[in-house]
């Protein structure tokens, strides 16, 4: 990140020296009142930012860590022959088994009527 070069408190202490034909000093006091909101509210957003990513990047940690658990005590377990693919097939067919029976039931139930 770039160096931040004033802080709200450094804008609202600059003093400008008056000089024939310069500007107003109120209108440039106005612009400087929000330039000054505006950064604080940067300043805070960023703060907020900050700390919301610490706590992320401590989230990914932790789970990294508990992955790794994970893994190194699945080594000790037997591994099984059922895949993820085997459990989908099932739960597919229980599926098809189940809600085509209601559907024949419902369509059974409207055609007596």
């Amino acid at each position: 990140m770039d160096k931040i070069n004033f802080t709200p408190k450094d804008i609202v202490n600059k003093n400008f020296k008056p000089k024939m034909r310069g500007y107003d000093p109120a209108d440039v006091d106005e612009f400087l009142d929000d330039v000054i909101k505006d950064y604080e509210t940067y300043s805070k957003e960023t703060q907020r930012l900050q700390m919301e990513n610490d706590r992320l990047v401590s989230k990914v940690d932790e789970l990294t860590k508990q992955l790794a658990v994970g893994k190194s005590g699945q080594a000790s377990h037997p591994t099984s022959n059922v895949t993820n693919m085997d459990i989908l097939k099932r739960l597919s067919n229980l599926e098809r088994h189940v809600f085509g029976a209601q559907l024949n039931n419902d369509t059974d139930q409207e055609s007596h009527f």
